[in-house]
């Protein structure tokens, strides 16, 4: 966990959440989560990680379960949402979320929490439009392309806390790499953006 004891200078002055989710498919209305992974970052400074496999109550895709390496027999016995929920909903509270085509991973959240009467919303920032802000010489801003480009190291792709230590690395990298100002503007345009459509 060395890489992610800071992100110096602070990308953002206040109280962070990474975070990525796995899931049975891409309808957040009719797919259900099987992991979350999240790392809290206060003032630039680790606060703690949590990662925690997900009971969707609904067996996983074959598809989902070759990419996450993700099984029915491996959430079979794990929480179900609705006994983390009350713990996560806290963790989460007050805190700007970032996440990799953030509006998955948020949309994702809400529905699970809706079901249980829970009314969840958040500022949201997208990592995906953050890197095209910066970056707009490159064509591709996908994780994978991220991770490429940027040297990021990720423990597991396409598993919860892999990735958001990916993500949580990228958020390092360009805090250090460009001034202030223009940091903050590309993170003002990004939460912005309008979101792509889903599949694009």
């Amino acid at each position: 966990m060395a890489a992610l004891t800071r992100i110096a200078p602070p990308m953002l002055p206040q109280s962070l959440i990474f975070l990525d989710l796995e899931t049975t498919g891409m309808a957040a209305a009719q797919e259900r989560i099987t992991e979350i992974g999240l790392v809290e970052v206060a003032e630039g400074e680790f606060v703690g990680s949590w990662s925690q496999l997900v009971n969707p109550q609904k067996s996983i895709p074959p598809f989902i379960q070759s990419l996450t390496g993700i099984s029915n027999r491996m959430v079979r016995d794990a929480p179900r949402f609705e006994q983390l929920a009350p713990d996560l909903f806290e963790r989460l509270a007050g805190k700007l979320l970032i996440a990799h085509n953030a509006r998955f991973d948020y949309g994702f959240l809400k529905a699970e929490f809706a079901r249980l009467g829970m009314a969840y919303h958040s500022r949201v920032l997208c990592t995906a439009k953050l890197s095209r802000r910066l970056f707009p010489e490159h064509r591709r801003h996908n994780l994978d392309s991220l991770i490429e480009r940027h040297g990021l190291t990720c423990s597991a792709r396409h598993r919860a806390m892999g990735d958001t230590e990916a993500l949580h690395q990228f958020a390092g990298i360009v805090a250090a790499q460009f001034e202030r100002d223009v940091l903050d503007a590309a993170i003002v345009k990004a939460m912005k953006a309008p979101s792509r459509p889903a599949g694009l």
